[in-house]
């Protein structure tokens, strides 16, 4: 758990303008030509070798104490996460391997050694299998160099079957768990680093949105509408660019449909997007209406904006997580929504764990016990869907510290000023 001068420290390094207006971020324009925005990577710091190796140490604590003896990693956020290398998933295996004690070690194929290499942040010991040969032997061969003959092997939860098939028939001494004790009990709690690096994905995100909302026209599609989202986050320096944009009946779907849309006069347009910098995430839903709202859409998204505060206030220190999906609950219910998860109402969650995944656990839903901690992030989205008619949802992130939760980008003030500023 970071302590108090880490959070400081982290403050310090989400340290913007407080309400900076996002017009303020959109593209210059002179001429009427449209000026390309510049990155806004400069001065990111991304992740030390220090803090990874320190992260290792971590994992093989939380080993010790759970009475694990090495823990396997695919590649994807875990082992960015550990070791900085970047890879992906094939049928040929490329793991991490790190036991509870000693260095840990890299299995890949001959032909990608030096490919491999070239991503590790630190570390020498790579074991290579070539093509006739199983990867499942090699890592046999690092648990014996580190005395380990038997015991437990924790597998990441993303860990793919026919790797944990694999490990069984090579080590039969050994028992196959879940690493969550060690992986969740890393990655949970972010580190002041982390948190300026998923202020920064936010803040690009959230800049985009004025950019792209200043060029709504209608008869715009889904498509057009992504394209002109996924263009702004990538000129602003995001990577890993996603969107999703729905308007009138189709907002009322939280996930998206394929029925036919286009952007009209008094029309809700309901957008979900996101980026990363440096892996970690960004997520932020803004709800517009094309022209004049009517009443009813007033009424509705104001609800979901207090919703986002009742969400905010209900994230105290110590709290279980899944308190704060009840509150929301709660207070639609007394408006005229639900109960539970029925329709019109909120019928997902109230938010979910993000870092370097757009979704990780623990989440805001009901019956999670995790108490919340300093340095846990959390998407705060409490929509409302009408079917047949519309939706909003409206989501920005928040982190927890020693005095309760912060924004890493405040929610919009109203409806019509539906943008949201710099926290």
């Amino acid at each position: 758990m970071p302590t108090k001068r880490q959070l400081l420290k982290a403050a310090a390094l989400l340290a913007v303008t407080p309400g900076l207006p996002l017009r303020a971020m959109a593209e210059e324009k002179t001429a009427g030509t449209a000026k390309k925005p510049e990155s806004m990577l400069a001065g990111i710091q991304p992740i030390s070798v220090a803090e990874r190796q320190a992260r290792v140490a971590r994992a093989q604590e939380l080993m010790q104490k759970s009475g694990i003896d090495a823990i396997v990693l695919e590649p994807g956020a875990a082992m960015l996460y550990f070791t900085g290398i970047r890879w992906w998933r094939s049928e040929r295996l490329t793991c991490v391997v790190i036991p509870k004690r000693g260095e840990l070690a890299v299995v890949t194929p001959f032909f990608e050694e030096p490919s491999v290499r070239e991503s590790m942040t630190f570390g020498e010991d790579v074991r290579t299998w070539n093509e006739h040969e199983s990867p499942f032997e090699r890592v046999a061969g690092v648990l014996k160099d580190r005395g380990l003959k038997s015991g437990v092997i924790g597998l990441e939860a993303t860990v793919r079957w026919f790797v944990a098939d694999g490990i069984r028939h090579a080590l039969p001494p050994f028992k196959l768990e879940s690493a969550d004790p060690v992986t969740r009990g890393c990655r949970m709690i972010k580190s002041p680093a982390e948190l300026a690096l998923m202020k920064k994905a936010n803040e690009i995100t959230l800049a985009a949105y004025g950019m792209v909302h200043e060029q709504l026209r209608r008869g715009m599609t889904p498509a057009d509408v992504n394209q002109l989202m996924r263009e702004a986050q990538t000129n602003l320096g995001g990577q890993g660019v996603w969107t999703m944009a729905l308007f009138g009946e189709g907002s009322a779907y939280p996930h998206g449909t394929d029925q036919p849309q286009e952007i009209r006069e008094g029309q809700i347009v309901l957008m979900d997007c996101g980026c990363s910098v440096e892996g970690y995430q960004s997520d932020i839903s803004r709800t517009f209406v094309y022209g004049e709202p009517n009443k009813q859409q007033q009424k509705i998204w104001q609800l979901v904006r207090d919703g986002q505060d009742v969400a905010f206030a209900a994230a105290k220190l110590d709290a279980p997580a899944g308190s704060v999906d009840d509150a929301v609950r709660a207070f639609y219910l007394k408006n005229g929504f639900g109960p539970d998860y029925r329709l019109p109402g909120l019928s997902h969650r109230t938010g979910h764990g993000i870092g370097m995944e757009g979704h990780e656990p623990v989440n805001f839903v009901r019956g999670e016990s995790t108490r919340l901690a300093p340095g846990m992030c959390f998407s705060n989205e409490p929509g409302l869907y009408l079917p047949g008619e519309f939706g909003v949802r409206l989501e920005d992130c928040l982190y927890m510290t020693e005095d309760g939760p912060a924004w890493f980008t405040l929610p919009p003030e109203s409806i019509a000023s539906p943008l949201g500023r710099l926290a």
